[in-house]
């Protein structure tokens, strides 16, 4: 569903992303891990064809992003606040949402019900606006309006980091509800109990580039703990020649 090919992406001299190939087949559930900086937003960014890299391209369904809109009719994303229009409240922006996929407010509300358990009735009939819930609060809004699209495609990025721990399982739950209806997910977290729990496939993201792509096994929790505990030296010496050349 998802192809990308020698993509590269530069900041101030320095290579941030570069994967010479990556695919993500349909149906797919796939976890995104690694430290900061290690350019997993901004290959979120360039997936959704919000930055241009400075070479390769990525492709969704055959169709390079850039350029075409196609592929935002069945692709649904949630990577920050910023994605949602903050002047209006939780209902306004449901309702706008599902308005732009031809929903009536009645298909939007029934929708919405189901979700009862999630927003933990916080999110709904509070008079608030976007802009004053808090940022775990605002994450429910952004995965839900997401879901309402009923996409092929969903990325989240870091969709567990400001929700409780209930809502951390509730969302579990729903992303692998979405992954049984042969939704392709995209999902980055710090979390490695989390996306071990909820990915079939765990991409492994170091300075720009994929360094591991597991399968995911009841020993992969392990070994990426492993991996973190030991940090940096970890990166296979192969890579290590290649940053330093980049810098």
């Amino acid at each position: 569903m998802i192809q990308i090919k020698d993509l590269k992406k530069v900041y101030s001299g320095v290579i941030v992303v570069n994967i010479p190939q990556l695919e993500i087949r349909k149906g797919e559930s796939v976890g995104l891990v690694g430290n900061n900086g290690a350019g997993k937003t901004t290959l979120f960014r360039m997936i959704l064809d919000l930055i241009r890299p400075e070479a390769g391209e990525v492709l969704s369904n055959d169709e390079p992003v850039a350029g075409h809109e196609h592929w935002k009719n069945y692709t649904a994303s949630y990577l920050d606040e910023g994605f949602l229009i903050d002047y209006l409240t939780p209902e306004e922006y449901f309702y706008f949402i599902g308005g732009l996929h031809q929903q009536t407010r009645a298909h939007v509300d029934d929708f919405l019900a189901g979700y009862a358990d999630f927003f933990n009735g916080e999110i709904l009939k509070k008079g608030k606006y976007i802009r004053d819930l808090s940022k775990g609060n605002q994450t429910k809004v952004g995965i839900a309006s997401c879901l309402l699209q009923q996409p092929e495609f969903l990325m989240l990025d870091e969709p567990f980091a400001n929700i409780d721990p209930t809502t951390q399982f509730r969302l579990k739950n729903i992303l692998k509800d979405v992954n049984k209806k042969g939704v392709t997910t995209l999902v980055s977290s710090h979390d490695l109990n989390h996306i071990t729990d909820v990915c079939d496939r765990i991409l492994l993201m170091e300075k720009g580039k994929i360094i591991k792509d597991i399968a995911t096994s009841s020993s992969t929790l392990a070994e990426l703990e492993q991996y973190f505990a030991i940090g940096e030296t970890s990166v296979p010496p192969e890579a290590k020649v290649d940053e330093e050349e980049n810098h």
